[in-house]
């Protein structure tokens, strides 16, 4: 098995144009409005953006071209609007939460805590109470990490997976995995859908095996491996060389025979990108509903927050992120992100309901 490591800085080609949904949930909407994506989401205007030349150093600094949804093309209107689901057990018609369950010694969060049997049946049925899917993983991505055997990532993940459908638990399960035999094991014991945080790029043969099981998958980008992904990663505009390359990796899926309606898009925050490319993807998510399904976004707990929440100390722990995690998290929702891969499900449950109440007119009642 030959990793591949894709080079995501984009040519610029400046003719080509992305369309950038202005996401609203305010009480008035107007009467022209589109529904984003079949969702709670609302918009009546389109940022419409270009790539900067090559000497122009940031693409928006300028003020940005917005126009009315008159001005875009029915095709980028019909994507834009249609609604994503289900996939995996997800009507991605409301906000969802995917509780994140790391069978690992080394998670840059909780390595350690659940990689015993029964802590992480305990944490499963935890987390379950308030989660829509279970996200389970048995090998860490974090900056810098080593890649783990494939036996040993099935030896701690196929068995709990077996043991929460013995157990009862009907919660959609997904395998956090870059490995398409670690992939098969999972699914063979109950798993839903894949989640492969290389979008295929790691293992060749991963979209085969989604594509014959007819598996749900979650594609998302990462510059390099975990174990250089962080050494001084580069774009020529991350927002859309992101965009870019999600879309070569979607068009690489529908050719190997997987629906498109199967599949959920992440943009990888914290793989291969500074904490100025995170920020960059986070105010202009709402691109990415561009190429017609749903997203997912990982942020919980990351490097980052801690920084930027720390406000005049050096950074906080990552189990005290939490409340940084909650603020991003309602933040994407506002943009129509479908699917949020969060460590305290709890907290983000209830901050979802409260948000809901008020900016969702379904929320108050359900």
């Amino acid at each position: 098995m030959t990793p591949s490591v894709p080079h995501d800085t984009q040519q610029r080609d400046t003719d080509r144009v992305y369309w950038r949904p202005i996401c609203q949930t305010d009480p008035a909407r107007s009467p022209e409005a589109l529904p984003l994506a079949g969702g709670w989401c609302w918009f009546d205007r389109v940022e419409r953006i270009r790539r900067a030349p090559v000497d122009h150093p940031d693409p928006y600094e300028d003020l940005p071209d917005i126009v009315p949804i008159e001005q875009v093309p029915t095709d980028v209107l019909d994507r834009l609007t249609a609604a994503r689901g289900p996939v995996g057990g997800l009507d991605l018609r409301l906000p969802r939460i995917m509780g994140i369950l790391n069978l690992t010694p080394d998670s840059f969060s909780d390595g350690g805590q659940f990689d015993r049997p029964e802590a992480a049946l305990a944490q499963a049925r935890h987390l379950a109470a308030d989660s829509d899917m279970l996200d389970l993983g048995g090998e860490s991505t974090r900056p810098g990490a080593a890649e783990v055997a494939q036996a040993e990532e099935i030896a701690r993940t196929a068995p709990v997976i077996r043991a929460l459908r013995a157990d009862g638990i009907a919660t959609p399960i997904s395998i956090d995995t870059r490995k398409a035999t670690v992939a098969a094991a999972a699914l063979d014991a109950g798993a839903d859908l894949v989640n492969d945080v290389s979008g295929f790029d790691f293992d060749p043969a991963m979209a085969d095996l989604v594509a014959a099981r007819a598996a749900p998958v979650c594609i998302m980008h990462a510059q390099g491996l975990p174990e250089t992904m962080q050494h001084d990663p580069r774009y020529g505009d991350v927002l859309l060389d992101v965009y870019d390359a999600l879309e070569t990796r979607l068009q690489r899926a529908e050719a190997a025979g997987i629906d498109r309606r199967r599949i959920l898009l992440d943009p990888g925050i914290g793989f291969g990108k500074t904490q100025a490319h995170n920020l960059a993807l986070l105010r202009r998510i709402g691109l990415f509903h561009g190429l017609g399904c749903g997203l997912l976004l990982g942020v919980s707990r990351k490097r980052f927050i801690g920084r930027l929440g720390a406000g005049a100390e050096a950074d906080l722990p990552a189990d005290a992120r939490d409340p940084g995690s909650v603020a991003l998290a309602l933040a994407a929702w506002g943009q129509g992100v479908q699917v949020m891969r969060v460590h305290d499900a709890a907290s983000h449950a209830q901050a979802l309901r409260l948000w809901r109440a008020v900016c969702d007119p379904r929320g108050a009642v359900d």
